[in-house]
């Protein structure tokens, strides 16, 4: 990779030192721990994703492409219309907390394979140069552990080029997609991406994912199935518990913000003397409140995902 020169940090006078410094120096600047990607068991499947039939759908023709990739590729000879492609890229995109990491584990266990989660703030490095080397390693141990590779905060590494290259910052961000690019086209197991900023991708990489599933929020039937199965049979509770009134009570929330309520209002059930400790509606609806008000207060609410058109991807020149 080339060894571009590192811009002074803020608050810090410019660097006097010659461009070439001697092989010692140059070593003292570098990072004393290099990133390690770390291939994982995984611990949950598909029957632990709860999701509405349309997402368990697509979530499946990502696993026929995988599984069936020699056969569609060599004895169908799809290959003749598309020779580059060694592996199958997916992207989970939608509103937080609606299973997107829990899918993309379960992906690797339905393929029975180890899997790599690699954010965005393992690869990045201050150090100029050094990011798309970090690219490069994460797929290069995802290659010896025959993992699946799991890239969190896609759009952080999936972003828009810079056509205004104005300083060695942004020639790195340019190096580092362009980097990203080839690994992409060169891997040959399953890479997943996700993302709740789906528009922030540059048209390239969307070319290159084969299948992009939505992730939406639960609606009643799904909300109901959610209650039902991520509260522990060891969790006691009140007589008149109804899952089904808790998923007519929590429209709008994801998958997240109820295992969130779930373990809330089991703390505050757990607390309590005999005869009293147990889980109740009140706790739990107490919690929902608590969420969406937090929701409303809290942070900034997350965009509504926006698929790229066939149109704008194909205005994009080819790289």
């Amino acid at each position: 990779m080339p060894n571009w020169p590192q811009a002074p940090r803020t608050g810090e006078a410019p660097d006097r030192r010659p461009s070439n410094p001697a092989p010692a120096a140059a070593a003292k600047e570098q990072p004393e721990n290099t990133p390690q990607f770390i291939a994982r068991k995984p611990l949950r499947t598909l029957d632990d994703l709860i999701v509405s039939s349309v997402v368990m759908h697509r979530i499946d023709i990502a696993l026929k492409q995988l599984t069936h990739h020699e056969a569609l590729y060599h004895t169908w000879n799809l290959k003749k219309i598309d020779p580059y492609r060694a592996g199958t890229a997916v992207n989970f995109y939608g509103m937080p907390g609606t299973g997107k990491s829990l899918a993309a584990e379960a992906l690797a266990a339905q393929v029975a394979r180890p899997f790599i989660d690699v954010n965005y703030a393992e690869i990045e490095s201050r150090y100029v140069g050094d990011t798309p080397k970090n690219i490069v390693r994460c797929f290069e141990q995802a290659r010896a552990a025959n993992a699946v590779l799991v890239f969190n905060e896609a759009d952080s590494i999936l972003g828009s080029r810079l056509s205004n290259v104005t300083q060695s910052s942004d020639h790195s961000v340019n190096v580092s997609r362009a980097v990203m690019l080839s690994q992409l086209d060169a891997f040959d197991g399953l890479v997943v991406f996700t993302t709740n900023f789906p528009r922030n991708y540059d048209a390239a990489f969307v070319r290159r994912i084969l299948v992009h599933v939505k992730f939406e929020l639960p609606d009643l039937a799904t909300r109901e199935r959610l209650w039902a199965q991520l509260i522990p049979d060891e969790m006691p509770r009140e007589a008149s518990f109804s899952t089904r009134e808790l998923a007519a009570a929590s429209e709008g929330l994801a998958g997240g913000d109820i295992v969130n309520a779930i373990k809330a209002a089991g703390a505050e059930a757990i607390s309590r003397p005999q005869p009293d400790r147990h889980l109740t509606m009140a706790d739990v609806r107490h919690e929902i409140e608590s969420i969406r008000l937090a929701k409303a207060e809290v942070g900034k609410p997350a965009p509504g995902p926006r698929v790229v058109s066939v149109d704008e991807v194909d205005s994009v020149p080819e790289d």
